[in-house]
């Protein structure tokens, strides 16, 4: 069920105007630092950066170490990992190949904090100015929460391997991360496109079941991503020789669908083909009505699967794999905007 209602462009009782299209462009502006912060995430995930910066520091962490002494407290620091103990370490990490992966983590962490300026400092002045269109106060106060909470989720994801004798972080908490950020994309986006077509859409029940399906495939692209899982196989459409491998459930079945690297590969392999009907669907639902919102669905995703097959016969080469990870950041802004696009024309 879908309905739509009109913007108020401008509130008579405080005699402001509401700019929003101005709003739009700044929501836009802000959902491209998300697009990039999304692919930064991915590279610091790939280079294994993740646990480089072992501490919190919201002020004092927008520098980098200055001084060849800083630089080495710092190292000294990430030696104390599991990650460094048991993998690392072991395989001749060094203070140079130390501020490589230290620059993954330290421009994902300062990308995260322009991100909330990009969008506070924007916000309170439009506030202030009165120029916010009726009733999208609260939507934005929701995103900048969401924001906020996105640095908190980080740094819960990094505590999760640092004092312990883990190489990697929590694969549960590092989906939470990405897939929370992937919201704030698609939110950003459905409020631009409310903002510029006039209109509040709301989500329809076949858009829904479209967003639950590739919502699956996202949260194992994820697990796969946090578990090393594009490491299990290195051969498509068979994995080591085989269609449908043997799989060992002896820990139970949960504890395998949820932590089992070479079972997690398979399915995210093969439920993407799942979502590329769900994603044809939606691209046949708009196409009359927004045929550049299809077109951008139907490219987006036909990206993705070439990506992410090249990614598995490169053996997860980096740059391959990050692009796999930008192509699913632009895919789900496509696929807001297209779903947002169905909204309208259902109500119509």
């Amino acid at each position: 069920m879908a309905s739509t209602a009109p913007l108020t462009a401008s509130d008579a009782a405080s005699g402001t105007a509401a700019r929003p299209l101005a709003l739009a462009r700044w929501l836009e502006v802000v959902a491209v630092l998300v697009v990039l912060i999304v692919l930064v995430g991915g590279i610091t995930r790939l280079t294994e950066s993740g646990l480089s910066i072992t501490h919190w520091s919201v002020v004092t962490g927008i520098l980098p170490p200055l001084t060849e002494m800083a630089w080495q407290a710092e190292y000294a620091l990430y030696q104390q990992t599991g990650e460094y103990k048991f993998e690392s370490g072991p395989a001749g990490m060094d203070l140079a190949k130390f501020k490589f992966i230290y620059f993954w983590e330290w421009f994902h962490r300062i990308l995260g904090r322009v991100i909330g300026l990009a969008f506070l400092l924007p916000m309170v002045w439009f506030w202030v100015r009165g120029t916010i269109a009726q009733g999208y106060k609260p939507r934005l106060l929701a995103m900048f929460a969401l924001i906020c909470g996105q640095g908190a989720l980080g740094w819960y994801m990094v505590n999760s391997g640092v004092g312990t004798d883990l190489t990697d972080v929590s694969h549960y908490r590092l989906s939470a991360h990405l897939l929370t950020a992937l919201f704030l994309l698609a939110g950003l986006v459905w409020t631009a496109r409310d903002l510029r077509s006039g209109t509040t859409a709301m989500l329809t029940i076949p858009s829904a079941i479209i967003a639950g399906v590739l919502f699956i495939q996202l949260l194992l692209g994820a697990w796969v991503a946090g578990l090393n899982a594009g490491h299990a196989a290195y051969d498509w459409p068979l994995m080591n020789g085989k269609l449908i491998p043997t799989f060992d459930f002896s820990n139970g079945f949960v504890a395998t669908l949820t932590n089992d690297p070479y079972l997690l590969h398979w399915l995210h392999r093969w439920w993407a083909w799942v979502a590329v009907i769900a994603l044809v669907v939606l691209g046949r639902r708009v196409r009359k009505t927004d045929r550049a919102a299809s077109i951008a669905v139907h490219s987006a995703f036909g990206v993705m699967v070439i990506l992410g097959i090249t990614t598995v016969l490169t053996e997860v080469e980096l740059w391959v794999a990050a692009a796999h990870q930008l192509t699913g950041a632009l895919l789900v802004a496509s696929v807001a905007w297209a779903m947002h696009s169905d909204g309208k024309a259902s109500a119509a």
